[in-house]
């Protein structure tokens, strides 16, 4: 009997050295899919919304050596009453408004800094727009109708599988996949256990197969359309996104501090909503759209793909908000009125007639309430017309 005790015993301490030695080796990826499943809990979604980079893998986006660009700064304006318990409601955690290219108001809230580099979330996309605009104006990717296929052959037998470049810019490609990020299991929480666990995102997006329709054929705001774009550019270029858009974007606009992009087990950049920036640098991209591609005298879109890549060229349904290429179209929006915009409460509301730029962040929990975003857009609009 004792010598059954001790085989038993034995066993025992083996399974246990066994099952330390696996939580050591898989510890961070245990520790990301914590990060994961506690992301948005009401007491810690303010925290890591501004310090993404202490659960996810990261890679850097260089600024260069370049001089910070001035963002001087205005008078301050006297912003509608209203604002302030805007800014309560909403759980915004930043906001910095821009008139014809000055400062004419700076806040940050619920303990945050202004050299927090906060998640993005979707107004990434946008920032992929305006990278693709130059890739097509240097004809690396010269038509926008050719089939994603040509430049990623992983995607053939895919649900991308006869989608075109333009299809996923605008939300079009007709696969099917669940965005509600309030359901635990969710194509977009998958996506985001995957990427936790050092999943990759080029994998995850070609095990896609179900199609809810044919591809440009209706508008459905798909995420991965996104990812798709940025394999689209790798395929394309042999580069990597962040590299790339250092190049092109970051280092000539002078940002105050490094942007980094979450990324998947294999270093690929989360471009469907994994930059981080500082509010004052969003507003400072934010500023370059609002004139037409330009930055402190120097073009750095060409010209027209602005205006292109935010008309409401998307096939969404009649009287419902309108998409470009990976731009929002607010209803009643009138020429130079779009916006990026990410989940709970990121935007980056753009005015080009009235020369106004607002970059806001937020950790707001109802978000996806009915009304809220509707809500944020006329304050947006609120703030411009008060200017």
């Amino acid at each position: 009997m004792r010598r059954y005790l001790k085989i038993i015993l034995r066993v025992l301490a083996v399974l246990a050295l066994l099952a330390l030695a696996a939580g050591l080796w898989k510890r961070e990826e245990i520790a990301r899919l914590m990060a994961v499943n506690t992301l948005f809990d009401e007491g810690r979604i303010v925290a890591n919304f501004s310090h993404m980079d202490r659960a996810f893998l990261t890679v850097p986006v260089p600024r260069g050596d370049g001089p910070v660009s001035p963002l001087p700064q205005a008078a301050p304006a006297d912003l509608p009453p209203d604002v302030a318990a805007w800014i309560d409601a909403r759980a915004i955690t930043a906001l910095v408004v821009l008139q014809n290219g000055a400062i004419v108001h700076e806040s940050y809230h619920l303990g945050t800094m202004p050299e927090d580099r906060r998640i993005s979330w979707s107004v990434a996309k946008s920032y992929l727009s305006a990278l693709l605009g130059t890739l097509v104006a240097d004809s690396t990717i010269p038509d926008l109708d050719a089939p994603v296929t040509h430049y990623v052959p992983l995607l053939s037998g895919s649900a991308y599988d006869g989608a075109s470049i333009r299809n996923v810019a605008q939300m079009a490609s007709g696969v099917a996949f669940d965005e509600d990020y309030l359901d635990y299991n969710s194509d977009i929480n998958r996506m985001g256990r995957e990427i936790a666990l050092g999943g990759t995102l080029d994998g995850f997006t070609a095990g896609l197969t179900a199609r809810a329709r044919d591809p440009g054929s209706a508008w459905q705001y798909v995420s991965m359309d996104t990812h798709v774009i940025g394999m689209v550019i790798r395929g394309a270029t042999g580069r990597d996104i962040p590299s790339l858009l250092s190049e092109r974007l970051i280092v000539p606009l002078g940002l105050e501090a490094e942007p980094y992009y979450l990324t998947d087990g294999e270093g690929v950049a989360f471009v469907l909503g994994g930059l981080n920036l500082t509010t004052r640098d969003y507003a400072r991209f934010g500023q370059m759209i609002a004139q037409d591609g330009v930055w402190q005298g120097t073009r750095i879109l060409p010209e027209g793909w602005v205006t292109e890549s935010t008309a409401p060229s998307a096939p969404t349904a009649p009287g419902a908000i309108g998409y470009g290429y990976q731009w929002w179209v607010p209803v009643g929006a009138g020429p130079g009125q779009f916006m990026a915009r990410g989940i709970y409460g990121q935007y980056l509301y753009i005015d080009q007639p009235r020369g106004v730029v607002i970059a806001t962040n937020g950790a707001d929990r109802g978000f996806r309430e009915p009304g809220v975003d509707d809500a944020n857009i006329a304050m947006f609009r609120l703030i411009a017309d008060s200017l």
